[in-house]
């Protein structure tokens, strides 16, 4: 557990202090999930802590609770008489090739269309696994990825240690920080309480991984404006993950559009992105424009499969990241299983999205002793290969779950009331909390 923690640290650029984590028992599994959701949270609390002490000269004390960690790598949300809709589309999942498996992430209906100009259309799962039976992994994937879909075959870590993007990640840091020359000396009003009172996150990101690093910051009274295009919905995550933030739409290829984004980017403090590699470059808004717009702005961004190698600009998710690298083959063996086994949790989203908002919080700090501003990269094809290095997981079960796990506060979204799991991590006079419920995305108009 604390080499995970130890690693961690020293991939942000933290002090090797030792965190306690309370409570007993893991979330089974072939890798170290609780441990990883523990020391992901404790780093992020931990960042806090630094940042309170470069504000005030007063350390605060940090402490994770593992069985709580566990369940929000699942979900935080207990809604009171309504259902969130399923996460996943109908004929999204894993399916038999001729020569082993593959995982089609279709979720999004462009990703689906893609997947279904390459086999045809498919009413349901039955029909979809008649077709992919006729291919093999590799060919399949590379006509999905082609038709600009989301496929993955499962590799084994050995293949994936071989493979040209395995090796390319494996040789990347498990953060990449850059400087930035461009001064930003603007205070910001926030205090122990509060200490990102007066920051604005401009959130650019989809999901899970980038909206739990804004959900987080949020909790520490940032003010977060996620941007969505037009269309773009994700029922199944909006209600988890929407909690403390104002969601607003643009269309970044439309000039008008554009234009606000611009003049919203000028005022922000923290930029969140989770578009490929050569994404927001396209859309006119690349490295250096940014830094000229934003002068000392922490730009923090992810990807799927790392910044260098031949996929660096691949679509990805954390399920089909786990399908490349080895984890769902390594669970397979793991539970003899016959079938590809993934985590039981998104885990490589949530783990990256708590180093990336401990990245944010760690720009600021530095922006708070030299003026500067300054970029981090993560990926998750990067954050597995930091928990397939770190072991094996343990059968120690967690404790169930029960009602006293929940926050008593009544969260009152546009779908229903719910509650929130009491949070993991502490940090001593520095409550976590949020004053704005759950939102659906496009709700809120785009201006700070």
């Amino acid at each position: 557990m604390t080499d995970l923690l130890t690693s961690i640290q020293a991939g942000l650029g933290l002090p090797h202090t030792s965190i306690p984590f309370t409570a007993h028992g893991a979330l089974p599994s072939a890798f170290a999930v609780t441990d990883l959701a523990c020391a992901s949270m404790a780093a992020a609390g931990q960042a806090v802590s630094e940042l309170i002490r470069e504000q005030t000269g007063h350390l605060p004390e940090v402490q994770v609770d593992r069985r709580l960690a566990s369940f929000w790598f699942s979900t935080s949300l207990r809604p009171v008489g309504w259902q969130v809709p399923p996460l996943w589309d109908p004929i999204a999942g894993d399916y038999a090739t001729q020569d082993g498996w593959i995982r089609l992430h279709t979720n999004a209906p462009h990703h689906r269309a893609a997947a279904e100009r390459v086999l045809g259309a498919c009413a349901d799962r039955a029909a979809m696994a008649a077709k992919v039976a006729r291919w093999t992994s590799t060919d399949l994937e590379q006509a999905v990825v082609e038709a600009k879909g989301c496929a993955a075959e499962m590799r084994s870590w050995a293949q994936w240690q071989n493979h040209p993007q395995g090796l390319a990640v494996n040789a990347e840091p498990l953060v990449h920080f850059l400087d930035s020359p461009d001064e930003k000396r603007q205070p910001w009003r926030g205090s122990v309480e509060r200490p990102l009172a007066g920051i604005k996150v401009l959130d650019l990101t989809r999901v899970l991984a980038g909206p739990t690093a804004s959900r987080f910051l949020a909790g520490l009274g940032a003010d977060v404006l996620r941007i969505d295009p037009p269309t773009w919905n994700e029922p199944g995550v909006v209600p988890e993950m929407t909690l403390g933030k104002r969601c607003a739409r643009l269309d970044l290829q439309n000039p008008a559009d554009s234009a606000v984004f611009e003049h919203l980017l000028k005022d922000a403090d923290i930029l969140l992105h989770g578009y490929r590699a050569d994404a927001l470059e396209h859309l006119g808004f690349g490295s250096e424009r940014r830094r000229q717009l934003a002068p000392g702005l922490s730009d923090v961004c992810l990807n799927a499969y790392g910044w260098s190698g031949p996929w660096q600009n691949r679509r990805g998710f954390d399920s089909l990241v786990q399908m490349s690298s080895g984890i769902a083959e390594a669970g397979m063996r793991w539970q003899q299983a016959d079938k590809p086994t993934p985590l039981p949790v998104q885990a490589l989203d949530h783990a990256t999205g708590y180093l990336m908002a401990a990245s944010a919080i760690g720009l600021l700090t530095e922006r708070l002793k030299t003026g500067r501003g300054g970029s981090a990269r993560l990926s998750l094809a990067r954050t597995a290969t930091l928990l397939i290095e770190s072991g094996a997981g343990t059968t120690e079960a967690l404790r169930a779950e029960d009602e006293q796990d929940q926050s008593v506060q009544v969260e009152q979204t546009p779908w229903g009331p719910a509650h929130r799991l009491q949070l993991p991590v502490k940090i001593s006079g520095t409550p976590i909390q949020w004053t704005l419920p759950a939102t659906d995305l496009g709700s809120h108009n785009p201006n700070w």
